[in-house]
């Protein structure tokens, strides 16, 4: 086995079972591993530390499979780190499984770029990096006891390029799948569409924040929902008895779908309205035309891949909080989120308060928010955590 040695003192964070050694910290290299290949850790003194997956176009130069320098990386062990994953999947739920949750949350679960979603007999794979992508096969049948309606794969994120692969996507076993998969969250009707939708199809990070949503919703409130996809937080506000829901979002599909769960759950069209726009230049109109309302909840996509981007990252979670709090009602809620990993909780939160203050708005946060637990974080994997959410009221202005 190829052999990667770090430098001296570079040892401390694998020592404290973090699952990342960056191009810095390596030493030499005995050996000639290909992407994605095995590779044995040691220290400076050459101790063994574990075993990890190369990549040599990555910043990222190993990522760790396992501490444990007697192990092997075969099949046995996705299926030994995969039954694991679901044991622990039905103590977080209580040993009630909902019909759609995330199986394998990648580092977390001790696997690398691997993220598996089971909705019901079925699973929807990403595999984002050079070792999860040689380890195809032995992941694919390590999820088939848990997904038999059969797998397919979604490997057609950003973060492929900067692992130097190409993007995947396709039936990887069983199937065929339905064209939408059906499944029950929180008592509401919603389908996957595994093949074009986002991600793996829906954002089931956020299922948590939905329920929040509902509970704190105001019998009657009228409801502006932005970047809204395929309408989850639209439907968790009527389902706590908003009025009306305005859900807007710049993909015509995706409002398709949104209007399609509408139905499923049995919503007019009078209550839950789509608007296919821009969300800034939406918002921009709304506060020409000086309109309010009592709810407003923000999810945007990403803003920021790296730390690099922050900057401008934080600028856009500015402009954005600061429009959508100038046509909040005194009394109303605002529910905002980042899923931006380079953003932490700290700078988010000085954003909100940056945005407050030139809204002239005395905004209280009531709660903080975050990814659902079937997306738990390692204490050892801070990275883990990327979904953040403020839910506050505007007491008064000036």
């Amino acid at each position: 086995m190829n052999t990667v040695i770090l430098k001296s003192g570079k040892e401390h964070s694998v020592l404290r079972r973090h699952p990342w050694i960056f191009t810095g910290a390596v030493g030499k290299v005995e050996g000639d591993p290909a992407n994605g290949e095995t590779v044995r850790i040691l220290d400076s003194k050459k101790n063994s530390l574990g075993l990890g997956t190369w990549s040599g176009v990555s910043s990222i130069a190993v990522r760790i499979w396992s501490f444990d320098p007697d192990e092997t990386i075969d099949a046995a062990f996705f299926q030994r780190k995969i039954a694991a994953a679901y044991e622990l999947r039905k103590t977080i739920f209580n040993r009630a499984l909902p019909e759609a949750f995330r199986l394998v949350y990648a580092e977390s679960d001790g696997l690398p770029g691997v993220i598996a979603d089971l909705y019901r007999d079925y699973a929807v794979v990403q595999l984002s990096t050079a070792g999860a992508d040689h380890f195809r096969d032995e992941i694919a049948g390590a999820l088939l006891p848990y997904a038999p309606g059969g797998i397919y794969e979604r490997s057609d994120v950003d973060g492929r390029k900067r692992e130097g692969l190409e993007p995947v996507k396709g039936l990887l076993r069983g199937g065929p799948l339905p064209e939408k998969i059906d499944f029950t969250e929180n008592g509401l009707r919603f389908q996957c569409d595994a093949v074009s939708g986002h991600k793996t199809g829906f954002y089931l990070d956020q299922r948590i924040n939905r329920a929040v949503v509902s509970s704190e919703m105001t019998a009657g409130a009228e409801v502006l929902n932005c970047f809204c996809y395929t309408g989850g937080f639209g439907l968790a506000a009527l389902q706590g008895g908003a009025g009306k829901v305005i859900n807007v979002d710049s993909s015509e599909p995706a409002l398709e779908q949104a209007r399609l769960h509408a139905g499923l759950n049995g919503f007019s069209g009078d209550r839950f309205q789509t608007v296919c726009a821009d969300v800034f230049q939406y918002l921009r109109r709304c506060r020409d035309a000086a309109r309010s309302f009592d709810v407003i909840i923000l999810d945007p996509p990403k803003f920021a891949d790296t730390i690099s981007q922050r900057e401008k990252a934080a600028r856009g979670y500015k402009d954005l909080n600061l429009l959508a709090l100038k046509l909040l009602k005194p009394g109303g809620k605002l529910f905002t989120f980042s899923c931006s990993g380079a953003m932490d909780d700290e700078l988010f939160a000085k954003v909100i308060a940056s945005a407050a203050q030139d809204a002239q708005a005395d905004f209280r946060v009531v709660r903080k928010l975050m990814q659902g637990p079937d997306h738990a974080v390692s204490a050892n994997f801070p990275e883990g955590h990327y979904l953040k959410g403020i839910c506050g009221i505007l007491a008064g202005r000036g």
